[in-house]
């Protein structure tokens, strides 16, 4: 029996003869009586009805027994106790008197034992469950600090196969050979190669590192370790590294197995102290860890597999050949990866069968696994929300608007001045957006709040694009401008609700002058290097390896750039101000126009029947959520997702 059972059946045994010495008497009350003179004149007058005389061992002795007088509640004689000394000649006394007695011999040894173990035990039954057990729940044990507390995925267990993991088709291909090798290892032996000790994993997050890692684990049918980076560190030192020995140490009996580690930027990061100083335990746990990644072949079978979104922070001696040595890159999804994304989250969702998962894959560019199957689950809780049987398009929609700007806000009441001029703001955004040069087509204009933005207008990206042109770029600089012009243009004012669309566009003209060279006046050159100091993770210093007269000169080339698309929007706008002042009021009066209506508008003059339209041009071609400009209260907060940078 363990030792813990043994301590509870001795605890329960312990409480029960307490209690039964306790009350072994019952309710009787026992008297107790001085030897002189109330004992020998109670023998006088024949009070005493029977005794018995007790011999203690230590030689003293008492007599205990039972009066003639009875107890008035219970009905029985009451009982006495006496205690006398050793040359008290008591057996005469009760013999002359005609009173029955008897000698009782006693061995006190096991009372003695017990009234002596009985606290004991009961005081270290208390440490054990009211101490022992916290320090078990929060650290497995006062003596398990140093215990790995890598979690195991057994075989039966971790079920997840590559066929659960899509979009990331390029870092299945990469880590297939791992898989082969845990499969069989004499395949790669035999031929003297020598299978990668370690992967990294890296990636934004929500991408699949982790799930991918489970997927490795569960395509080879080998044990899965998995641990985060921050067990390791813990408040006493030197506690990290022994867990490192001990998670390699279980690792090798349950070889071959692969153990991942999250976010092992946590416990890898450079150890230059840089300011502030170091970290004397988490250096300890990453020098365990580079002893440990030395220490043991690919031959025993042990694969290491770990995940970060920084791989600029790690220690160069934790990334070289024989240690990590494959990175492979877990990239945001593309247009292919998002649709199979949704296929495999919607798998247990009820759709309607006129519902394209590529529409809505078109519409989320940037959307993370992590984020489609957020938006997947919204759709599901809003159409049980409305009681519908099946999840429909608006559904999908409302939830990729929900996940990515928040929910609409009705209850934010705006008055007919405020309303006008939210409307005119993103009237003007839609029409430039429209008319720019290579512009991208609209997706919807509303002036309905949700979250922080009092409106927005969206664009639809036709494919998702990793470069862009000098003139595409400009042509989102006219744009962002378009609010704060269709404001000085129409109510002769202008407001703070163009503060996020003037941050986005200084932030670009300055990246278009600085780092892509795209200023005819400074030339093809960067201006500036980043230096990151490690410890933080973060950027705190920045060379200046340019004069001043040359940072005058990045200054005023991008107050430039922006005047000139501030003069080209109000340009376009004052063009087509008959066009602004009818978006803006069918804005006040629909609150929402999508793509297709914005065109007919800025064509005909109106809106077109379904008939005039056409079955193809009845609906949008592809719902897509890129928000180009929000018109935002003050303060303004800026959407996770804008569009700071188009590279």
């Amino acid at each position: 029996m363990p030792f813990r059972g043994m301590a509870v059946w001795f605890l329960f045994l312990a409480i029960l003869l307490f209690v039964f010495q306790m009350f072994s008497n019952g309710p009787e009350r026992i008297s107790k009586i001085p030897y002189n003179p109330d004992f020998l004149q109670m023998l006088e007058e024949g009070k005493i009805r029977k005794a018995e005389i007790v011999m203690e061992v230590t030689g003293s002795r008492f007599v205990r027994g039972e009066l003639v007088e009875t107890d008035a509640k219970t009905g029985q004689h009451k009982k006495f106790r006496v205690f006398i000394a050793s040359t008290e000649d008591v057996q005469r006394l009760l013999t002359e008197k005609g009173i029955a007695f008897e000698v009782v011999p006693q061995n006190p040894y096991l009372w003695q034992i017990l009234s002596g173990a009985i606290p004991f035990i009961l005081v270290m039954g208390l440490l054990y469950f009211l101490f022992m057990r916290q320090m078990r729940m929060a650290g497995k044990g006062a003596m398990s600090f140093g215990k790995s507390r890598a979690k195991l995925l057994s075989r039966g267990k971790n079920r997840i196969t590559f066929s659960d993991v899509a979009g990331v088709e390029e870092a299945e291909e990469e880590v297939q050979e791992i898989v082969e090798f845990l499969k069989d290892p004499k395949r790669y032996q035999k031929l003297g190669g020598r299978i990668p000790k370690g992967v990294l994993l890296v990636g934004p997050p929500g991408t699949g590192k982790t799930l991918l890692a489970k997927a490795i684990a569960g395509e080879a049918n080998v044990p899965f370790f998995s641990i985060s980076g921050s067990d390791f560190v813990e408040m006493f030192v030197g506690v990290g590294a022994s867990r490192v020995r001990d998670m390699f140490e279980q690792a090798r009996k349950n070889a071959p197995c692969i153990i991942f580690i999250d976010e092992i930027d946590a416990v890898g990061r450079s150890r230059f102290s840089g300011i502030g100083g170091g970290h004397d335990e988490r250096e300890q746990t990453l020098n365990a860890l580079l002893v440990e990644m030395d220490g043991f072949d690919t031959q025993e079978g042990i694969i290491i597999i770990a995940a970060t979104n920084r791989p600029d922070v790690l220690d160069n001696a934790l990334l070289r050949p024989g240690r990590f040595d494959r990175q492979i890159a877990v990239d945001l999804p593309s247009l292919e990866g998002r649709e199979a994304i949704l296929k495999i989250h919607t798998k247990r969702i009820k759709l309607t069968k006129d519902l394209d998962l590529r529409r809505i894959a078109r519409g989320t560019p940037g959307f993370s696994g992590a984020d489609l199957s957020n938006l997947v689950n919204e759709a599901a809780l809003l159409a049980a929300r409305r009681s519908a049987e099946a999840v429909e398009l608006q559904d999908m929609e409302e939830a990729r608007d929900k996940v990515r700007w928040g929910r609409e806000r009705r209850s934010r009441l705006l008055d007919d001045q405020e309303k006008n001029l939210t409307a005119y703001h993103e009237a003007g955004h839609a029409i430039v957006l429209a008319l720019a040069e290579e512009g991208e087509p609209l997706h919807k204009v509303t002036i309905i709040p949700r979250g922080q933005a009092l409106g927005a207008t969206m664009q639809l990206p036709e494919k998702d694009r990793y470069t862009q042109g000098r003139r595409k770029l400009l042509g989102m600089l006219v744009g962002l401008m378009g609010g704060r012009a269709a404001e000085e243009l129409a109510c002769s004012d202008i407001t703070t609700g163009a503060q996020n669309d003037l941050k986005q566009a200084t932030r670009l003209a300055r990246m278009m002058v600085c780092e892509w060279g795209m200023s005819a006046e400074l030339g093809p050159q960067a201006f500036g290097d980043r230096e990151e100091v490690l410890f933080l993770g973060r950027e705190v210093s920045r060379n200046q390896d340019y004069s001043e007269a040359t940072a005058q000169r990045i200054d005023q080339e991008v107050n430039r750039m922006l005047r000139d698309a501030y003069a080209q929007a109000i340009h376009i706008l004052q063009t087509h101000r008959d066009k602004l002042d009818l978006i803006a009021r069918l804005l006040i009066e629909r609150e929402t126009l999508d793509g297709v209506e914005v065109e007919e508008l800025l064509e005909h003059g109106r809106l077109l029947s379904k008939s005039e339209r056409g079955d193809s041009d009845a609906t949008p071609t592809a719902p897509a959520p890129l928000p180009v400009a929000q018109r935002a209260p003050e303060p303004p907060v800026i959407p996770p997702d804008a569009r700071t940078s188009p590279a």
